[in-house]
């Protein structure tokens, strides 16, 4: 069974969690909402750290909890690596025996990853001797990551843990982070209140507001839902593309990138040939031309496009959402006058003019 289930209902004064969701038993699952949406509630449902009357969680086939089955399988039972956004290492251990603490409690036959192997992954080799009052922030969120690894988790609970450092140090560990899960293959669930840190990891996204799941798939699709306009902040609304750095223009100060047969142009990047490079274009630097370009213009990107959908219209309001397709789904928001200048309509050849692209490095 490759996806794992989990449905919680839980009650406190003032908030209500209750969701149902079936989430990838592979990659960056990212839990993103407002604070007090029950991210952290969630999560510590999950975990078994939270236990939910009426929760169901299984596993693959493993059945973690089943109320109605009077089944419910404690936190320190379950194959769970825990991550916090603080370090929470052991102050009189050095870096070595932090790591190892979970790791010599693990029964040998269930050990699958080791010291070795999560030092070299988190470039930690040389801080095996210090104590954790000599490591940075950073350093320490590295060793607490390994430590969860040595436990030798079928699944990682991430709960904000880049959240207490600067945005130096957190550029430092994303790649640290998306590595180990390609490496081991352990899907990890991971909450961020940063779009940063979401664009970089994330491949399934779940958004939740006041405890209830509003939209939930892969982040590609959920990024450029029309209903979550007002739902959540505008800034997340756009596209994201997965692409390939195929050319440098280095006397433009340029980089030509591929995906799905289409060529975008974007600012020049310090990447191989070959290499990923994650874009995020956010709906307001897309512009819609119905004719093909017969004249010179200043914009580099444009890309054919079928109009997919034409969002709700607000009286009050002066703009819409456009779902066009180019092979994925972009969004285009326009003003209401263009709307009805354009006269748009699903099924519809347009050209997408895209005037701005936020690169997302992986």
């Amino acid at each position: 069974m490759n996806d794992f289930f989990a449905n919680f209902d839980v009650s406190f004064p003032g908030f209500h969690l209750q969701t149902r969701l079936t989430i990838p038993k592979s990659g960056v699952t990212v839990l993103f909402g407002p604070s007090g949406s029950g991210k952290t509630t969630l999560l510590r449902c999950l975990a078994g750290l939270e236990r939910s009357p009426k929760g169901l969680m299984q596993f693959g086939d493993t059945v973690w909890q089943d109320e109605t089955q009077g089944i419910f399988v404690p936190v320190h039972e379950r194959p769970i690596g825990l991550v916090f956004q603080e370090p929470r290492l052991f102050p009189h251990l050095s870096v070595r025996s932090n790591l190892l603490y979970g790791f010599k409690r693990i029964p040998v036959q269930e050990r699958r990853i080791f010291l070795n192997d999560v030092v070299e992954i988190l470039n930690i080799a040389h801080l095996l001797d210090r104590r954790p009052h000599f490591l940075s922030g950073g350093e320490a969120q590295r060793v607490a990551i390994g430590r969860a690894l040595l436990t030798s988790p079928k699944l990682l609970l991430m709960d904000e843990p880049l959240a207490s450092l600067d945005h130096q140090r957190k550029q430092e560990i994303l790649p640290y982070i998306r590595r180990l899960q390609s490496k081991w293959g352990i899907p990890i669930i991971y909450i961020s209140h940063s779009l940063e840190e979401i664009l970089q990891l994330v491949d399934t996204l779940i958004l939740l507001k006041a405890g209830r799941v509003v939209a939930e798939g892969p982040a590609t699709e959920v990024f450029s839902k029309l209903e979550l306009r007002g739902i959540i902040n505008s800034e997340i609304l756009g596209a994201i593309f997965d692409t390939r750095v195929i050319q440098h223009e280095p006397e433009f100060g340029l980089t030509r990138v591929q995906f799905m047969g289409h060529q975008l142009h974007v600012p020049g990047q310090e990447a191989k040939i070959g290499q990923s490079i994650r874009l995020h274009i956010h709906s307001n630097d897309v512009s819609i031309v119905t004719s093909p370009p017969d004249s010179r213009t200043s914009v580099l990107n444009i890309l054919e496009a079928t109009v997919m959908e034409v969002g709700s219209i607000d009286p009050a309001g002066y703009s819409v959402d456009i779902k066009l397709d180019v092979g994925q789904t972009l969004l285009a928001t326009i003003t209401r006058k263009s709307l009805k200048n354009l006269a748009l309509e699903p099924g519809q050849k347009v050209y997408a003019h895209i005037k701005a692209i936020k690169m997302v490095h992986e």
